[in-house]
């Protein structure tokens, strides 16, 4: 688990490619590795990946096939700045919010401009995503945990202070860049409650308008 508060910037220093899977190595000067031993969690752009092998200036990681056609990592060129965060532990502030470092899926921006010292973002999600993000409720974009402002649709927006802005990629961000987005933990579990009848009989049920309203939301 994590808080989406991002640690440290690295960059994608090299990858191997193994047995169809790919081997990311991660380097950063600013990340902090002195407590980090081979088998801990490190999210890297929101993405939760196992540390295989330490080195003086970062780490490697394993990615899956799975995880490279889901997420962003796949299509990351060398040198790209990623964000990186260590798992929490009991003793971690929870600054952020929960964020499981499963991503749910790919968006893109489709505005990025300035609003006095700070940076308004729009981004278009799966629409199969836009059920589980909630005007003021929480939101993970590459690992960073943010508040959503407004919804419609499939597109939501972002209001990034300039802290988070000169700590993560989102000083990074174009319209066209791609990525990850977990939605709210919540969401997942709320939606698989309301739907717990249907599972339990082997029928493939998707949270809607009509749902909601069914069980009082609307």
């Amino acid at each position: 688990m994590f808080t989406g508060i991002i640690q440290a910037q690295g960059r994608i220093a090299r990858t191997e490619t193994r047995g169809g899977d790919t081997r990311l190595h991660i380097q950063s000067a600013e990340f902090d590795l002195s407590e980090t031993q081979i088998g801990d969690s490190i999210a890297v752009n929101g993405v939760c990946l196992t540390v295989v092998s330490l080195e003086t200036d970062g780490f490697s990681a394993d990615v899956s096939r799975e995880t490279l056609s889901l997420t962003t990592l796949g299509s990351r060129p060398m040198s790209s700045p990623v964000n990186l965060e260590r798992a929490l532990t009991l003793a971690t502030p929870l600054g952020g919010h929960l964020v499981s470092g499963h991503v749910d899926g790919i968006g893109t921006l489709v505005e990025v401009r300035e609003e006095a010292r700070s940076l308004r973002l729009q981004v278009h999600a799966p629409n199969e995503l836009a059920p589980y993000i909630a005007r003021k409720g929480s939101v993970a974009l590459d690992g960073i945990s943010l508040t959503v402002n407004e919804i419609t649709g499939s597109v939501f927006s972002l209001n990034i202070v300039p802290h988070t802005r000169e700590k993560t990629t989102i000083a990074h961000y174009r319209v066209g860049t791609q990525v990850n987005i977990e939605v709210d933990l919540i969401a997942r579990y709320l939606e698989r409650l309301m739907l717990s009848s249907h599972a339990c009989a082997g029928e493939n049920a998707s949270l809607s308008k009509e749902l909601l309203a069914r069980h009082g939301f609307l």
